[in-house]
């Protein structure tokens, strides 16, 4: 019996090492764009409104929605994305493990960042912009805010670099966006400053529709791409992709709904065109 019962063990241990070798893994790892499979994992910011934004199961935001086209245009229904949450801090790492099949989240593309991953796009071509408050009629570009209070986020470059071209400017820093906002609407600061949709998307909210404007002024230039992991060959479907939804309206239509309100105008703005894909 002992030798019977271990004759049976040993048949299904090879019973289930050929189903493996067969592809019966359930590994998440074989899902996504480049893997064949019928789901596509994207990054995105969760926190960033009017962009990226989670609310319970509901992802909102111009990212969210450039990503749902581009991911339609590729074949995957918008029931077959998977949602991953894509921290600045995280994004190259996501792409070089393979944790994401692609990245929409307010990625700049830039020589540094090319050495560890690749990138379609851009799909959009954001610029550093003021946002004040919507009665504010002094302010209407750095030169106005000599002697004035500026905020941004710890760390931000932007804001450190536009107070090396104008000393006079009171740099404030805070934790987030949303703490900049709060003292913008009391009159603590004077103005808030990064990329010029994410600041018509905060303007955008619920919350703060009718108090805040962008300036619209931008005096920088950063061209958000497409994160994709070294080896993928997603590249130039991509980039048809976001050329077909901004040649039929939808890459306009985007822009406006997730800005309304703020005076931004994107059909100021000349839509972005791809570049070669390398």
């Amino acid at each position: 019996m002992r030798k019977k019962n271990l004759a049976m063990a040993s048949m299904a241990a090879i019973a289930a090492l050929t189903l493996s070798a067969c592809g019966g893994s359930t590994d998440d790892d074989g899902d996504g764009a480049d893997g064949g499979g019928d789901s596509i994992r994207i990054g995105i910011k969760y926190d960033q409104p009017g962009l990226g934004f989670q609310e319970g199961a509901e992802y909102t935001g111009f990212d969210v929605d450039v990503a749902k086209y581009v991911a339609n245009e590729l074949g995957y229904s918008e029931e077959n994305i998977e949602w991953v949450s894509a921290p600045s801090a995280n994004r190259e790492t996501l792409l070089e493990t393979n944790g994401v099949d692609m990245i929409f989240a307010t990625y700049s593309i830039t020589d540094e960042r090319k050495e560890r991953v690749a990138f379609a796009g851009p799909y959009f071509v954001a610029g550093q912009d003021l946002l004040v408050r919507e009665d504010d009629s002094e302010i209407s570009g750095p030169e106005d805010l000599e002697g004035k209070q500026l905020c941004s986020v710890t760390g931000s470059t932007s804001a450190s670099k536009l107070q090396e071209l104008h000393p006079g400017i009171d740099l404030v820093e805070q934790g987030g966006y949303a703490d900049c906002l709060g003292l913008l609407e009391t009159g603590g600061i004077d103005a808030v400053t990064t990329d010029d949709i994410i600041l018509a998307g905060l303007a955008a909210t619920e919350a703060n529709q009718g108090k805040f404007k962008v300036v619209g002024n931008p005096f920088s230039e950063e061209k958000y791409g497409v994160g994709l992991n070294k080896e993928s060959d997603q590249c130039e479907a991509i980039n048809e992709a976001i050329t077909k939804m901004i040649d039929d309206g939808a890459w306009e239509e985007a822009v406006s709904t997730n800005t309304d309100g703020t005076g931004y105008e994107p059909s100021d703005m000349n839509p972005p065109e791809p570049d070669a894909c390398a």
